[in-house]
């Protein structure tokens, strides 16, 4: 899945009370290996848009997308934010909904989710979130999220007074 959609899935479904955050942790798994990896490929003048080859990719990069992408270490790190601050765990719920969703569409040819690491390395070999048949549903299902959130939102603040 690509990050403007994991971002705004985040939003849509855990950003009620802290859009923000919510927004972050749905696009966190993604910008703390890749993200990152742009960041010194664009600081090194050898940064081109689209998806790297993957023999050009460092180790570093798929230990952080593995580490990210694991349902076992974001329920863990939303448990225990959930202890001590259960507003901020509801929005950190886009993390995990982040990896739900990559695991039927990441191939195994290009960063498949391993979702039970560091456990297992087992992953599902899905279709490609950028096959038609999975993007198009996915911007619908954006749109809907989204739009009901905004709707929600604004219905919130024209609420007449008591």
């Amino acid at each position: 899945m690509d990050i403007v959609s994991h971002t705004l899935w985040g939003y849509g479904l855990f950003g009620r009370q802290k859009p923000l955050i919510a927004m972050a942790f749905g696009a966190m798994p993604d910008m703390v290996s890749f993200g990152a990896f742009a960041i010194i490929r664009f600081a090194n003048g050898n940064y081109v848009h689209g998806k790297p080859p993957l023999d050009i990719i460092p180790a570093w990069c798929f230990l952080l997308y593995d580490l990210s992408h694991s349902i076992l270490i974001a329920g863990l790190v939303t448990l225990l934010v959930f202890r001590l601050r259960p507003p901020l765990a509801f929005a950190m719920l886009a993390w995990p909904f982040h990896i739900i969703l990559d695991i039927p569409f990441h191939t195994r040819h290009y960063f498949p989710t391993k979702f039970f690491y560091p456990l297992s390395d087992y992953f599902y070999d899905g279709i490609a979130w950028n096959t038609l048949a999975v993007w198009l549903p996915n911007v619908a299902g954006v749109l809907v999220v989204v739009g009901f959130r905004l709707w929600s939102r604004k219905k919130a603040t024209n609420l007449p007074e008591e």
